[in-house]
């Protein structure tokens, strides 16, 4: 939800504060530059995500969670439930298994529990156990 509502003028600024729909919880928040290049590329006037039947709304949540379902169907993905959150555990997977520092990547997913981000952090251990 924050990334969609994320507004085209934001990608002119190396940093700019989100406000977590979620928690309301505030960040600060630096692109890299390569990122911010692509952004610019594809972003629509207002919003960089806009959505597909009116551009001056942002892209839905169920229109990206489609899109990625179609992704994965046309890679053949099948073993895992992709969807967005998905992308999110397997972030937290990469960033711990770098260092294992569990405040860092709790840090880094804006938690605010330890206990939380580690079963983030465990996503893969935990998925194999189950299959």
């Amino acid at each position: 939800d924050d990334v969609l509502n994320m507004r085209a003028s934001e990608l002119l600024k190396e940093r700019f504060t989100v406000t977590e729909k979620k928690t309301l919880k505030r960040r600060t928040v630096r692109l890299p530059v390569k990122l911010r290049e692509e952004l610019i590329k594809i972003s629509g006037r207002i919003y960089v995500f806009e959505g597909r039947l009116d551009p001056k709304k942002p892209r839905s949540r169920q229109a990206v969670y489609k899109d990625i379902k179609r992704a994965a169907k046309a890679f053949r993905i099948k073993k895992i439930n992709v969807c967005p959150h998905s992308a999110r555990k397997i972030y937290a997977v990469q960033e711990y298994k770098k260092d294992m520092n569990i405040k860092r990547v709790k840090e880094l997913l804006n938690h605010s529990s330890e206990a939380v981000t580690m079963i983030y952090a465990l996503a893969d251990e935990i998925s194999a156990k189950k299959h």
